[in-house]
């Protein structure tokens, strides 16, 4: 009998010049319905009246659970190595969203 992990056939992925330099986003306003997560990614600038969405990312509920506890366990082993990630106090910031709708 083969071992079920070399059963599983490996996947290829691409990383584009333009995706590798990434986007920056100091705020991720996340949206839900029965049947998507919807997380957009927005950089918000100090006094500037107006921000974009940068990226929104469209998720199945269980792959949403599944980046949860991705980032829980990337979060950990981050401070496991190099100490708390200090969470600083932000002032309430008012979001008008432009106009409203169901994902």
């Amino acid at each position: 009998m083969s071992d079920s992990s070399q059963d599983q056939k490996q996947i290829n992925i691409e990383l584009d010049e333009k995706t590798a330099e990434g986007v920056y986003s100091n705020l991720a306003i996340i949206n839900h319905s029965v049947s998507e997560f919807v997380v957009d990614f927005v950089s918000l600038m100090p006094g500037a009246p107006k921000a974009k969405v940068k990226s929104r990312i469209i998720l199945t509920p269980q792959h949403a659970k599944k980046l949860l506890k991705a980032l829980n366990d990337n979060v950990q082993r981050f401070e496991k190595a190099h100490g708390a990630i200090k969470d600083y106090e932000q002032p309430s910031v008012p979001i008008n969203f432009g106009p409203t709708g169901e994902a």
